[in-house]
Protein backbone atom coordinates (compact mmCIF):
# COMPACT_ATOMS: atom_id res chain seq x y z
CA UNK A 1 0.00 0.00 0.00
CA UNK A 2 2.36 2.71 -1.30
CA UNK A 3 -0.17 4.81 -3.03
CA UNK A 4 0.92 8.38 -1.41
CA UNK A 5 4.86 7.89 -0.70
CA UNK A 6 5.36 9.56 -3.96
CA UNK A 7 4.19 12.26 -2.62
CA UNK A 8 7.30 13.99 -1.48
CA UNK A 9 9.33 13.96 -4.95
CA UNK A 10 6.07 14.80 -6.76
CA UNK A 11 6.25 18.00 -4.16
CA UNK A 12 9.85 18.90 -5.21
CA UNK A 13 9.05 19.14 -8.91
CA UNK A 14 5.99 20.97 -9.05
CA UNK A 15 7.49 23.28 -6.94
CA UNK A 16 9.60 24.43 -9.23
CA UNK A 17 7.52 24.30 -11.60
CA UNK A 18 4.94 26.13 -10.02
CA UNK A 19 8.61 29.09 -9.27
CA UNK A 20 8.80 29.19 -13.26
CA UNK A 21 4.83 28.96 -13.87
CA UNK A 22 5.14 32.47 -11.70
CA UNK A 23 7.79 33.70 -13.05
CA UNK A 24 6.33 33.94 -16.50
CA UNK A 25 2.61 34.88 -15.35
CA UNK A 26 2.76 38.30 -16.73
CA UNK A 27 4.16 37.56 -19.93
CA UNK A 28 1.83 34.39 -20.36
CA UNK A 29 -1.15 34.84 -19.53
CA UNK A 30 -3.00 31.83 -17.74
CA UNK A 31 -5.77 31.81 -20.83
CA UNK A 32 -3.10 31.52 -23.22
CA UNK A 33 -1.78 28.27 -21.89
CA UNK A 34 -2.97 24.79 -22.95
CA UNK A 35 -5.71 23.84 -21.25
CA UNK A 36 -4.99 21.37 -17.96
CA UNK A 37 -1.32 23.19 -18.30
CA UNK A 38 -1.91 25.16 -14.39
CA UNK A 39 -3.19 22.09 -13.06
CA UNK A 40 -0.90 19.98 -14.36
CA UNK A 41 1.98 21.93 -13.02
CA UNK A 42 0.99 23.64 -9.53
CA UNK A 43 1.36 21.99 -6.15
CA UNK A 44 -0.05 23.14 -2.99
CA UNK A 45 2.19 23.65 -0.03
CA UNK A 46 1.45 21.29 3.12
CA UNK A 47 -0.69 22.89 5.37
CA UNK A 48 0.90 25.18 8.12
CA UNK A 49 -1.47 24.06 10.99
CA UNK A 50 -3.02 21.49 11.86
CA UNK A 51 -5.75 19.22 9.78
CA UNK A 52 -8.70 16.83 10.45
CA UNK A 53 -9.81 13.98 7.75
CA UNK A 54 -11.71 11.06 7.78
CA UNK A 55 -11.18 7.75 6.35
CA UNK A 56 -10.50 4.04 7.33
CA UNK A 57 -7.75 3.75 9.50
CA UNK A 58 -5.73 0.24 8.34
CA UNK A 59 -2.84 -2.01 9.91
CA UNK A 60 -1.38 -4.31 8.21
CA UNK A 61 1.05 -6.07 10.89
CA UNK A 62 2.50 -2.39 12.22
CA UNK A 63 2.33 -0.68 8.83
CA UNK A 64 -0.29 2.00 9.68
CA UNK A 65 -2.38 3.88 6.67
CA UNK A 66 -5.06 6.83 6.87
CA UNK A 67 -6.87 5.81 3.73
CA UNK A 68 -9.02 9.14 2.02
CA UNK A 69 -10.39 7.22 -0.89
CA UNK A 70 -11.66 4.18 -2.70
CA UNK A 71 -12.30 0.78 0.18
CA UNK A 72 -11.99 -2.34 -1.08
CA UNK A 73 -15.00 -4.05 0.02
CA UNK A 74 -12.79 -7.41 0.92
CA UNK A 75 -12.31 -9.37 4.47
CA UNK A 76 -10.35 -7.60 5.62
CA UNK A 77 -10.64 -4.41 3.53
CA UNK A 78 -8.20 -3.16 1.78
CA UNK A 79 -7.31 0.38 0.82
CA UNK A 80 -4.03 2.75 -0.01
CA UNK A 81 -3.91 5.94 2.12
CA UNK A 82 -0.73 8.18 3.80
CA UNK A 83 1.10 6.88 6.62
CA UNK A 84 0.38 7.28 9.14
CA UNK A 85 2.32 8.28 12.93
CA UNK A 86 1.66 8.49 16.55
CA UNK A 87 -1.53 5.95 16.04
CA UNK A 88 -2.18 3.98 18.78
CA UNK A 89 -5.18 1.13 19.25
CA UNK A 90 -4.80 1.37 22.88
CA UNK A 91 -8.40 2.10 24.29
CA UNK A 92 -9.73 2.72 21.30
CA UNK A 93 -12.89 1.58 19.90
CA UNK A 94 -14.33 1.17 16.37
CA UNK A 95 -11.71 -1.42 14.97
CA UNK A 96 -12.36 -4.68 13.71
CA UNK A 97 -9.22 -7.19 13.38
CA UNK A 98 -8.52 -10.36 11.39
CA UNK A 99 -5.00 -11.87 11.38
CA UNK A 100 -2.39 -9.13 11.34
CA UNK A 101 -4.88 -6.25 9.93
CA UNK A 102 -7.05 -4.13 12.43
CA UNK A 103 -8.73 -1.57 11.16
CA UNK A 104 -11.60 0.97 11.74
CA UNK A 105 -13.39 4.21 10.84
CA UNK A 106 -12.52 7.62 11.99
CA UNK A 107 -11.93 11.30 12.46
CA UNK A 108 -7.90 12.25 12.58
CA UNK A 109 -6.56 15.19 13.93
CA UNK A 110 -3.05 16.43 13.68
CA UNK A 111 0.02 17.54 11.33
CA UNK A 112 0.93 16.56 7.39
CA UNK A 113 4.24 17.38 5.73
CA UNK A 114 3.11 16.15 2.14
CA UNK A 115 4.11 12.77 2.89
CA UNK A 116 3.30 11.43 6.54
CA UNK A 117 0.12 12.70 8.28
CA UNK A 118 1.04 12.85 12.12
CA UNK A 119 -1.74 12.38 14.96
CA UNK A 120 -1.87 15.13 17.79
CA UNK A 121 -5.51 14.56 19.28
CA UNK A 122 -7.74 11.35 20.21
CA UNK A 123 -8.95 10.05 17.17
CA UNK A 124 -12.81 10.08 16.70
CA UNK A 125 -14.96 7.50 15.79
CA UNK A 126 -16.80 8.52 12.26
CA UNK A 127 -20.32 6.91 14.06
CA UNK A 128 -19.73 9.12 16.50
CA UNK A 129 -18.43 12.29 14.46
CA UNK A 130 -20.45 15.45 13.97
CA UNK A 131 -18.48 17.46 11.40
CA UNK A 132 -19.40 21.09 10.95
CA UNK A 133 -21.97 21.20 7.15
CA UNK A 134 -19.46 22.93 4.76
CA UNK A 135 -20.77 25.59 2.72
CA UNK A 136 -22.03 24.51 -1.18
CA UNK A 137 -18.78 26.16 -3.23
CA UNK A 138 -21.85 25.92 -6.24
CA UNK A 139 -24.29 27.84 -4.74
CA UNK A 140 -26.79 24.85 -6.09
CA UNK A 141 -26.24 26.49 -9.46
CA UNK A 142 -25.59 24.07 -12.42
CA UNK A 143 -21.59 23.85 -13.88
CA UNK A 144 -20.62 25.19 -16.89
CA UNK A 145 -19.56 21.95 -18.12
CA UNK A 146 -21.25 20.00 -20.90
CA UNK A 147 -20.56 16.54 -20.83
CA UNK A 148 -17.88 15.96 -23.28
CA UNK A 149 -15.27 18.37 -21.69
CA UNK A 150 -15.96 17.09 -18.34
CA UNK A 151 -15.01 13.47 -19.22
CA UNK A 152 -11.80 15.14 -21.37
CA UNK A 153 -10.97 16.88 -18.05
CA UNK A 154 -11.39 14.03 -15.89
CA UNK A 155 -9.52 11.32 -18.40
CA UNK A 156 -6.87 14.07 -17.86
CA UNK A 157 -6.43 14.09 -13.62
CA UNK A 158 -4.57 11.27 -13.08
CA UNK A 159 -1.66 11.94 -15.26
CA UNK A 160 -2.13 16.26 -13.98
CA UNK A 161 -3.10 15.25 -10.31
CA UNK A 162 -1.20 12.11 -10.23
CA UNK A 163 -1.54 9.93 -6.42
CA UNK A 164 -3.12 13.20 -4.76
CA UNK A 165 -6.34 12.80 -6.73
CA UNK A 166 -8.64 10.31 -4.75
CA UNK A 167 -11.39 10.49 -7.29
CA UNK A 168 -13.76 12.52 -9.49
CA UNK A 169 -17.62 12.47 -9.89
CA UNK A 170 -19.48 14.91 -13.03
CA UNK A 171 -22.50 16.00 -11.82
CA UNK A 172 -24.72 18.99 -13.17
CA UNK A 173 -22.27 20.76 -15.17
CA UNK A 174 -19.54 20.44 -12.61
CA UNK A 175 -16.22 18.16 -12.12
CA UNK A 176 -15.69 17.35 -8.51
CA UNK A 177 -12.57 16.45 -7.82
CA UNK A 178 -11.52 14.68 -4.62
CA UNK A 179 -7.51 15.01 -3.65
CA UNK A 180 -5.79 14.83 -0.35
CA UNK A 181 -5.08 18.28 0.09
CA UNK A 182 -5.86 21.79 -1.53
CA UNK A 183 -4.90 25.17 -0.03
CA UNK A 184 -6.65 26.81 -3.10
CA UNK A 185 -3.86 26.46 -5.33
CA UNK A 186 -5.24 23.45 -7.41
CA UNK A 187 -9.00 25.35 -7.33
CA UNK A 188 -7.14 28.64 -8.82
CA UNK A 189 -5.32 26.57 -11.27
CA UNK A 190 -8.78 24.39 -12.15
CA UNK A 191 -10.49 27.78 -12.98
CA UNK A 192 -7.34 29.59 -15.13
CA UNK A 193 -7.40 26.37 -17.27
CA UNK A 194 -11.03 25.57 -17.48
CA UNK A 195 -12.68 28.76 -16.59
CA UNK A 196 -15.13 29.26 -13.59
CA UNK A 197 -18.18 27.18 -13.25
CA UNK A 198 -16.59 23.78 -14.38
CA UNK A 199 -14.35 21.99 -12.27
CA UNK A 200 -14.79 22.19 -8.14
CA UNK A 201 -11.78 20.40 -6.32
CA UNK A 202 -12.72 19.27 -2.70
CA UNK A 203 -9.38 18.45 -0.33
CA UNK A 204 -10.03 15.29 2.19
CA UNK A 205 -7.51 17.05 5.10
CA UNK A 206 -9.23 20.08 6.24
CA UNK A 207 -7.95 23.07 8.08
CA UNK A 208 -9.02 23.05 11.49
CA UNK A 209 -9.37 26.71 11.39
CA UNK A 210 -11.79 26.75 7.98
Amino acid sequence: MTRHRRLPALTALTIVAAVLVTGCATAAPAGDAPPGSSLGSLWPAPPEGEVIAQGMVMDVAGVVELCLGAVQESYPPQCSGLPLAEWSWDRLDGSETSGDVTWGSYAVQGTYDGETFTVTQPPIMLALYDPMMLDDPTGGEPGAGDEAELQEIQDGLPDALGDALLGSTPDNGWLWVDVVWDDGTWQDAADADYGEGVVVIRSALRAIDG
